[in-house]
């Protein structure tokens, strides 16, 4: 039987989990690009890490995937935050969160703003609920912009919008 968003979402046993960064790992680039470098201690965090960083995000800002690993990084004393696990997490959150909606559920799940958190750079995630065009709405109706670049939508002035996370 295929497994809910829901289901998905749930914390995994032996996590969080700080590990070395070796050069093999999947992250490794993004992580690099955060500052650790091979040798350096990252953590593996679960989604429950997470959704605190997503519900924070006031209307009108937005944080990116470097601010939610920047900050687990910060929290668990380490170089860094495996991108691709936060990445991986912050796309199952949204679809948990609509999942809850189309049940016709009102939960501290469903209030989540998955939309106000961006890949690296500003970018929207096609991963998310109704893809990049669903995002792209939900962040113009708080009065972002977003621009067009090619087959991709990005948060236009990202530096202006982005909440530093408490």
């Amino acid at each position: 039987m295929k497994k809910t968003w829901f289901q998905k979402m749930q914390d995994k046993p032996g996590y969080p989990k700080v590990l070395i960064l070796e050069e093999r790992f999947p992250c490794y680039n993004a992580v690099h690009k955060m500052g650790a470098n091979a040798g350096d201690e990252i953590v593996l965090v679960n989604p429950s890490a997470v959704i605190p960083l997503m519900t924070e995000v006031p209307e009108g800002k937005v944080i990116t995937l470097s601010e939610i690993c920047g900050k687990l990084a910060e929290k668990y004393s380490v170089k860094g935050c495996c991108t691709l696990t936060a990445g991986i997490f912050t796309m199952t959150i949204a679809n948990a969160v609509e999942e809850v909606k189309a049940q016709g559920e009102t939960t501290a799940l469903s209030e989540i703003p998955w939309w106000r958190t961006l890949k690296s750079e500003g970018y929207l995630n096609d991963k998310y609920p109704g893809g990049q065009e669903t995002q792209k709405q939900l962040l113009e109706l708080e009065g972002l912009k977003v621009i067009s670049r090619g087959k991709r939508f990005q948060l236009a002035d990202l530096e202006t919008h982005l909440y530093k996370l408490g």
